[in-house]
């Protein structure tokens, strides 16, 4: 009797032991191979770790952005793994119905999603720090802070008002936790990635040097929008430099007054003593007066060869441009310009 009674507590030790070894098997499986994230949705998830977040940060996001479904089981196996020691900054991609095993392994890894950084239109510096980290953790004011050094970017063989020439307008692939000082450095290799010898050469040709060709590029640039006429609005200011004539480029004149709404440059304005002032002085100002893109930056290296000297917008509002060789005919086509602003009342 005794010993059936000890066979039944042995055989109900064997069953509870099993039923809690299936039970735990079946748990640790659902913790390792289940999927936990965003189980309702077929939207992929970008997850940013900022540089100094904790793993707490990290689980909060996932649990107040419902892309977690069970934050316990994540956070266990996360000890486990240990991730919760390990947070790397950086930008996720979290798809829909991933394991806790296979998010962990992938913020572990700290292989990140590049983001695409483009920035074009840009005038001034405050413009180009903003823009070129729109998309980054890092802050437009920490990289105008950089842009603004003139210790700092005089390593790079720039000065304040060159600075501006260093930054070609493109596309480029980044990591977003990027830092400020990686990412002046990313600029600088695609400056002279961008500057080969060929390109270089075409400057020396010229007689300008690679930043003087990005000084008149934008000034080209803020001449026109218009892509096919720039190498021929290039060809007038290089003719008027080798002749030792004033550029006059009035946009010059708005970078001097800082009115970028300015509609029309009058003779009052030309008095404006500044060296960006082309009225005034002759050659090229200091630096460029905008960020040219690479369209205007080639129209300069293969400006159009020609014997023109003056040039003014049509009067029909295209956009585009009359030319002239002497200044008679110079003026009659501004005076027909000038007639069109003042019946459009453009003062």
């Amino acid at each position: 009797m005794q010993s059936d009674k000890r066979k039944n507590i042995y055989l109900v030790l064997v069953i509870a032991i099993s039923v809690m070894t299936i039970s735990m098997s079946f748990y640790f499986y659902q913790v390792f191979f289940s999927p936990n994230a965003l189980i309702d949705s077929d939207q992929n998830y970008m997850l940013k770790i900022g540089s100094n977040d904790p793993y707490k940060t990290v689980a909060n996001k996932l649990y107040d952005d419902r892309v977690v479904n069970d934050l316990v089981s994540f956070g266990f196996l996360a000890k486990v793994l240990g991730y919760q020691d390990e947070v790397k900054p950086g930008l996720y991609t979290i798809t829909p119905k991933m394991t806790n095993l296979q998010l962990i392994r992938l913020l572990r890894s700290g292989k990140q999603t590049p983001i695409r950084v483009t920035f074009n239109n840009v005038r001034t510096k405050e413009d180009l720090a903003e823009k070129i980290t729109a998309n980054m953790e890092i802050s437009g004011d920490q990289f105008l802070d950089l842009v603004q050094d003139s210790v700092y970017i005089r390593k790079f063989d720039f000065d304040e008002e060159t600075i501006m020439s260093m930054f070609i307008p493109n596309t480029y692939e980044l990591w977003w936790n990027t830092s400020a000082e990686a990412l002046f450095d990313r600029m600088y290799r695609e400056y002279k990635s961008f500057w080969t010898d060929e390109r270089k050469q075409k400057a020396s040709l010229l007689g300008l040097s690679p930043k003087e060709v990005s000084t008149l590029a934008s000034i080209v640039q803020a001449e026109s929008q218009k892509a096919d006429e720039r190498s021929t609005i290039a060809g007038v200011y290089l003719n008027r430099i080798k002749l030792g004539m004033p550029l006059q480029a009035d946009p010059t004149l708005v970078f001097a007054l800082g009115d970028f709404e300015l509609k029309r440059v009058l003779n009052v304005h030309k008095e404006t003593d500044s060296p960006y002032n082309t009225y005034m002085y002759a050659g090229l100002p200091p630096g460029p007066i905008n960020l040219p893109d690479i369209n205007s930056l080639d129209a300069v290296l293969n400006s159009e060869d020609h014997e023109y000297l003056y040039f003014c917008a049509k009067e029909d509002f295209s956009g585009y441009h009359s030319f002239a060789t002497n200044l008679a005919q110079h003026n009659a086509n501004a005076r027909r310009y000038q007639a069109a602003l003042n019946a459009a009342k453009i003062y």
